[in-house]
């Protein structure tokens, strides 16, 4: 056994909101925490000792459960290098991926062999799990993939904009759920439902025609899409008690009353995430034909963000993500309307929240909460029972953040494939420094991609 211990004189413990000094040793041979001890312990001997710096805070590796990393298939768009690299940049260890945008999709058991062995093949810089998808006819694939490890199943309530991967009705999510009744699988909802009648459809009121316009595409996508959606969700939610249902990128406000309510009547198999965007974006300062911002459900305004970050505070919403959402620059191109809808911003999102969070509520907000927010709450969420805390028995990835660096976010410091992105030159508060995956350094931003030891993560 090679040990290593940590003095850190600010560690941020489990279940604690505000970081201590802590003792961590640390079993660098399986890559594992091997015990933490509160304040800092005067050693026989400095052989194999990390001292962080003051005012560095040590933190447990962060859990991104919604990135589209769309390879094979579509790995001009993004890929398992570089969006691995991005994520470990941003403190991440442990990301899992969506069932598109890659071909073939992850929809059937050929479909999650295929990615898993191009994973293999490629390498990851952080540790990787895998969404399955539900789509029409693919039910009898469903228990297949999860025997064999996805960590649940997502899908369409409107058109994905991928032909392989076409939306739901309703009578494909009773096939699916029929189909999965008897584990307590996780479904995933995009959470937009259209429910007007079809000669109606994609006639909405709007304040502008012009589709270089920003209120022109976030019009075209209304929030009763969202509380349609979710009209469906909490019926099946109802009907199959055993399963576990959770709306992803949830975007208005306007759906969070009726999921308090179900919530209030005793409805424990719902969970919601939201998105950085969604709380650090707001519509009125998005420019015309800032295509960057383009993301399905859209951006909305400021009222609907300050009632989101309500909703992360009071627990109704469980957890942040990215929605890694990328694609080439030729697919950003034009309006808003014909271009492609997706956020890029993976690897910022720790420093997104702690700077936005800190700069529009009256109170601060604590970096234990934060942390839950992007680890330990995801970690529960999909089964990951060793990560997402520092705690002896854990796997060590670590991450270490200077909480008062300012930086602005330039196309330079884009790790990602395509540098097209809404935060770039946005000046953020909150930089990591390192990150350490399995006990070891895979990431220093002072050295930046050249001191990046590549090809590190595992498959879980």
């Amino acid at each position: 056994m090679v040990r290593q211990t940590i003095l850190a004189p600010l560690a941020l413990l489990p279940d604690d909101e505000k970081p201590q000094p802590a003792t961590i040793e640390i079993d660098l041979s399986s890559g594992t925490i091997i015990s933490v001890q509160q304040g800092l312990i005067e050693l026989d001997s400095q052989e194999n000792v990390l001292k962080i710096e003051d005012g560095k805070v040590l933190l447990p590796g962060l859990i991104d459960t919604h990135v589209h990393l769309n390879q094979p298939g579509r790995t001009a768009w993004e890929g398992f290098q570089t969006g691995t690299l991005a994520a470990i940049s941003g403190g991440v260890t442990t990301l899992i991926d969506m069932p598109l945008n890659s071909i073939p999709p992850t929809t059937t058991l050929h479909g999650l062999e295929t990615k898993r062995n191009e994973a293999k093949n490629v390498g990851v810089n952080c540790d990787i799990g895998f969404w399955g998808g539900i789509v029409p006819g693919n039910a009898n694939d469903l228990v297949p993939m999860l025997e064999n490890g996805v960590k649940g199943f997502k899908c369409f309530l409107i058109e994905s904009g991928v032909d392989e991967f076409p939306c739901v009705d309703e009578e494909d999510l009773l096939k699916a759920c029929e189909a999965l009744k008897s584990t307590n699988a996780l479904i995933l909802f995009h959470a937009e439902l259209d429910a007007t009648p079809p000669a109606n459809r994609h006639v909405h009121d709007s304040t502008s025609s012009d589709p270089c316009a920003y209120t022109t595409f976030l019009d075209s996508r209304p929030e009763q899409w969202e509380t349609s959606a979710l009209t469906l969700i909490l019926k099946f939610a109802k009907l199959y008690p055993s399963l576990r249902f959770h709306i992803v990128h949830l975007s208005a406000a306007s759906s969070l009353p009726a999921i308090r309510e179900a919530r209030s009547k005793g409805m424990d198999n719902l969970t919601v995430e939201t998105c950085f965007h969604y709380l650090c974006l707001k519509a009125e300062e998005i420019p015309d034909n800032a295509t960057q911002f383009k993301c399905c459900p859209p951006i909305r305004d400021e009222n609907n963000r300050q009632l989101l970050i309500e909703a992360v505070l009071d627990g109704t919403i469980n957890y942040i993500v990215s929605d890694h959402s990328p694609c080439t620059p030729e697919l950003k191109k034009g309006d808003f309307l014909n271009a492609w809808g997706g956020v890029s911003g993976l690897g910022l999102g720790l420093s997104l929240i702690w700077t936005g969070f800190n700069s529009h509520v009256e109170s601060k907000i604590s970096l234990g909460r934060v942390i839950d927010w992007m680890g330990k709450h995801q970690a529960n969420q999909v089964g990951i029972e060793n990560k997402g805390s520092l705690k002896a028995g854990y796997k060590a990835d670590l991450v270490i953040f200077d909480p008062e660096k300012q930086w602005e976010v330039t196309t330079d410091s884009l790790l990602f494939k395509n540098k097209v992105s809404p935060y770039v030159g946005k000046t953020l508060k909150g930089l990591v420094e390192k990150t350490y995956l399995a006990g070891q350094l895979v990431w220093d931003h002072s050295k930046g991609i050249e001191g990046t030891l590549a090809s590190q993560g595992q498959l879980i």
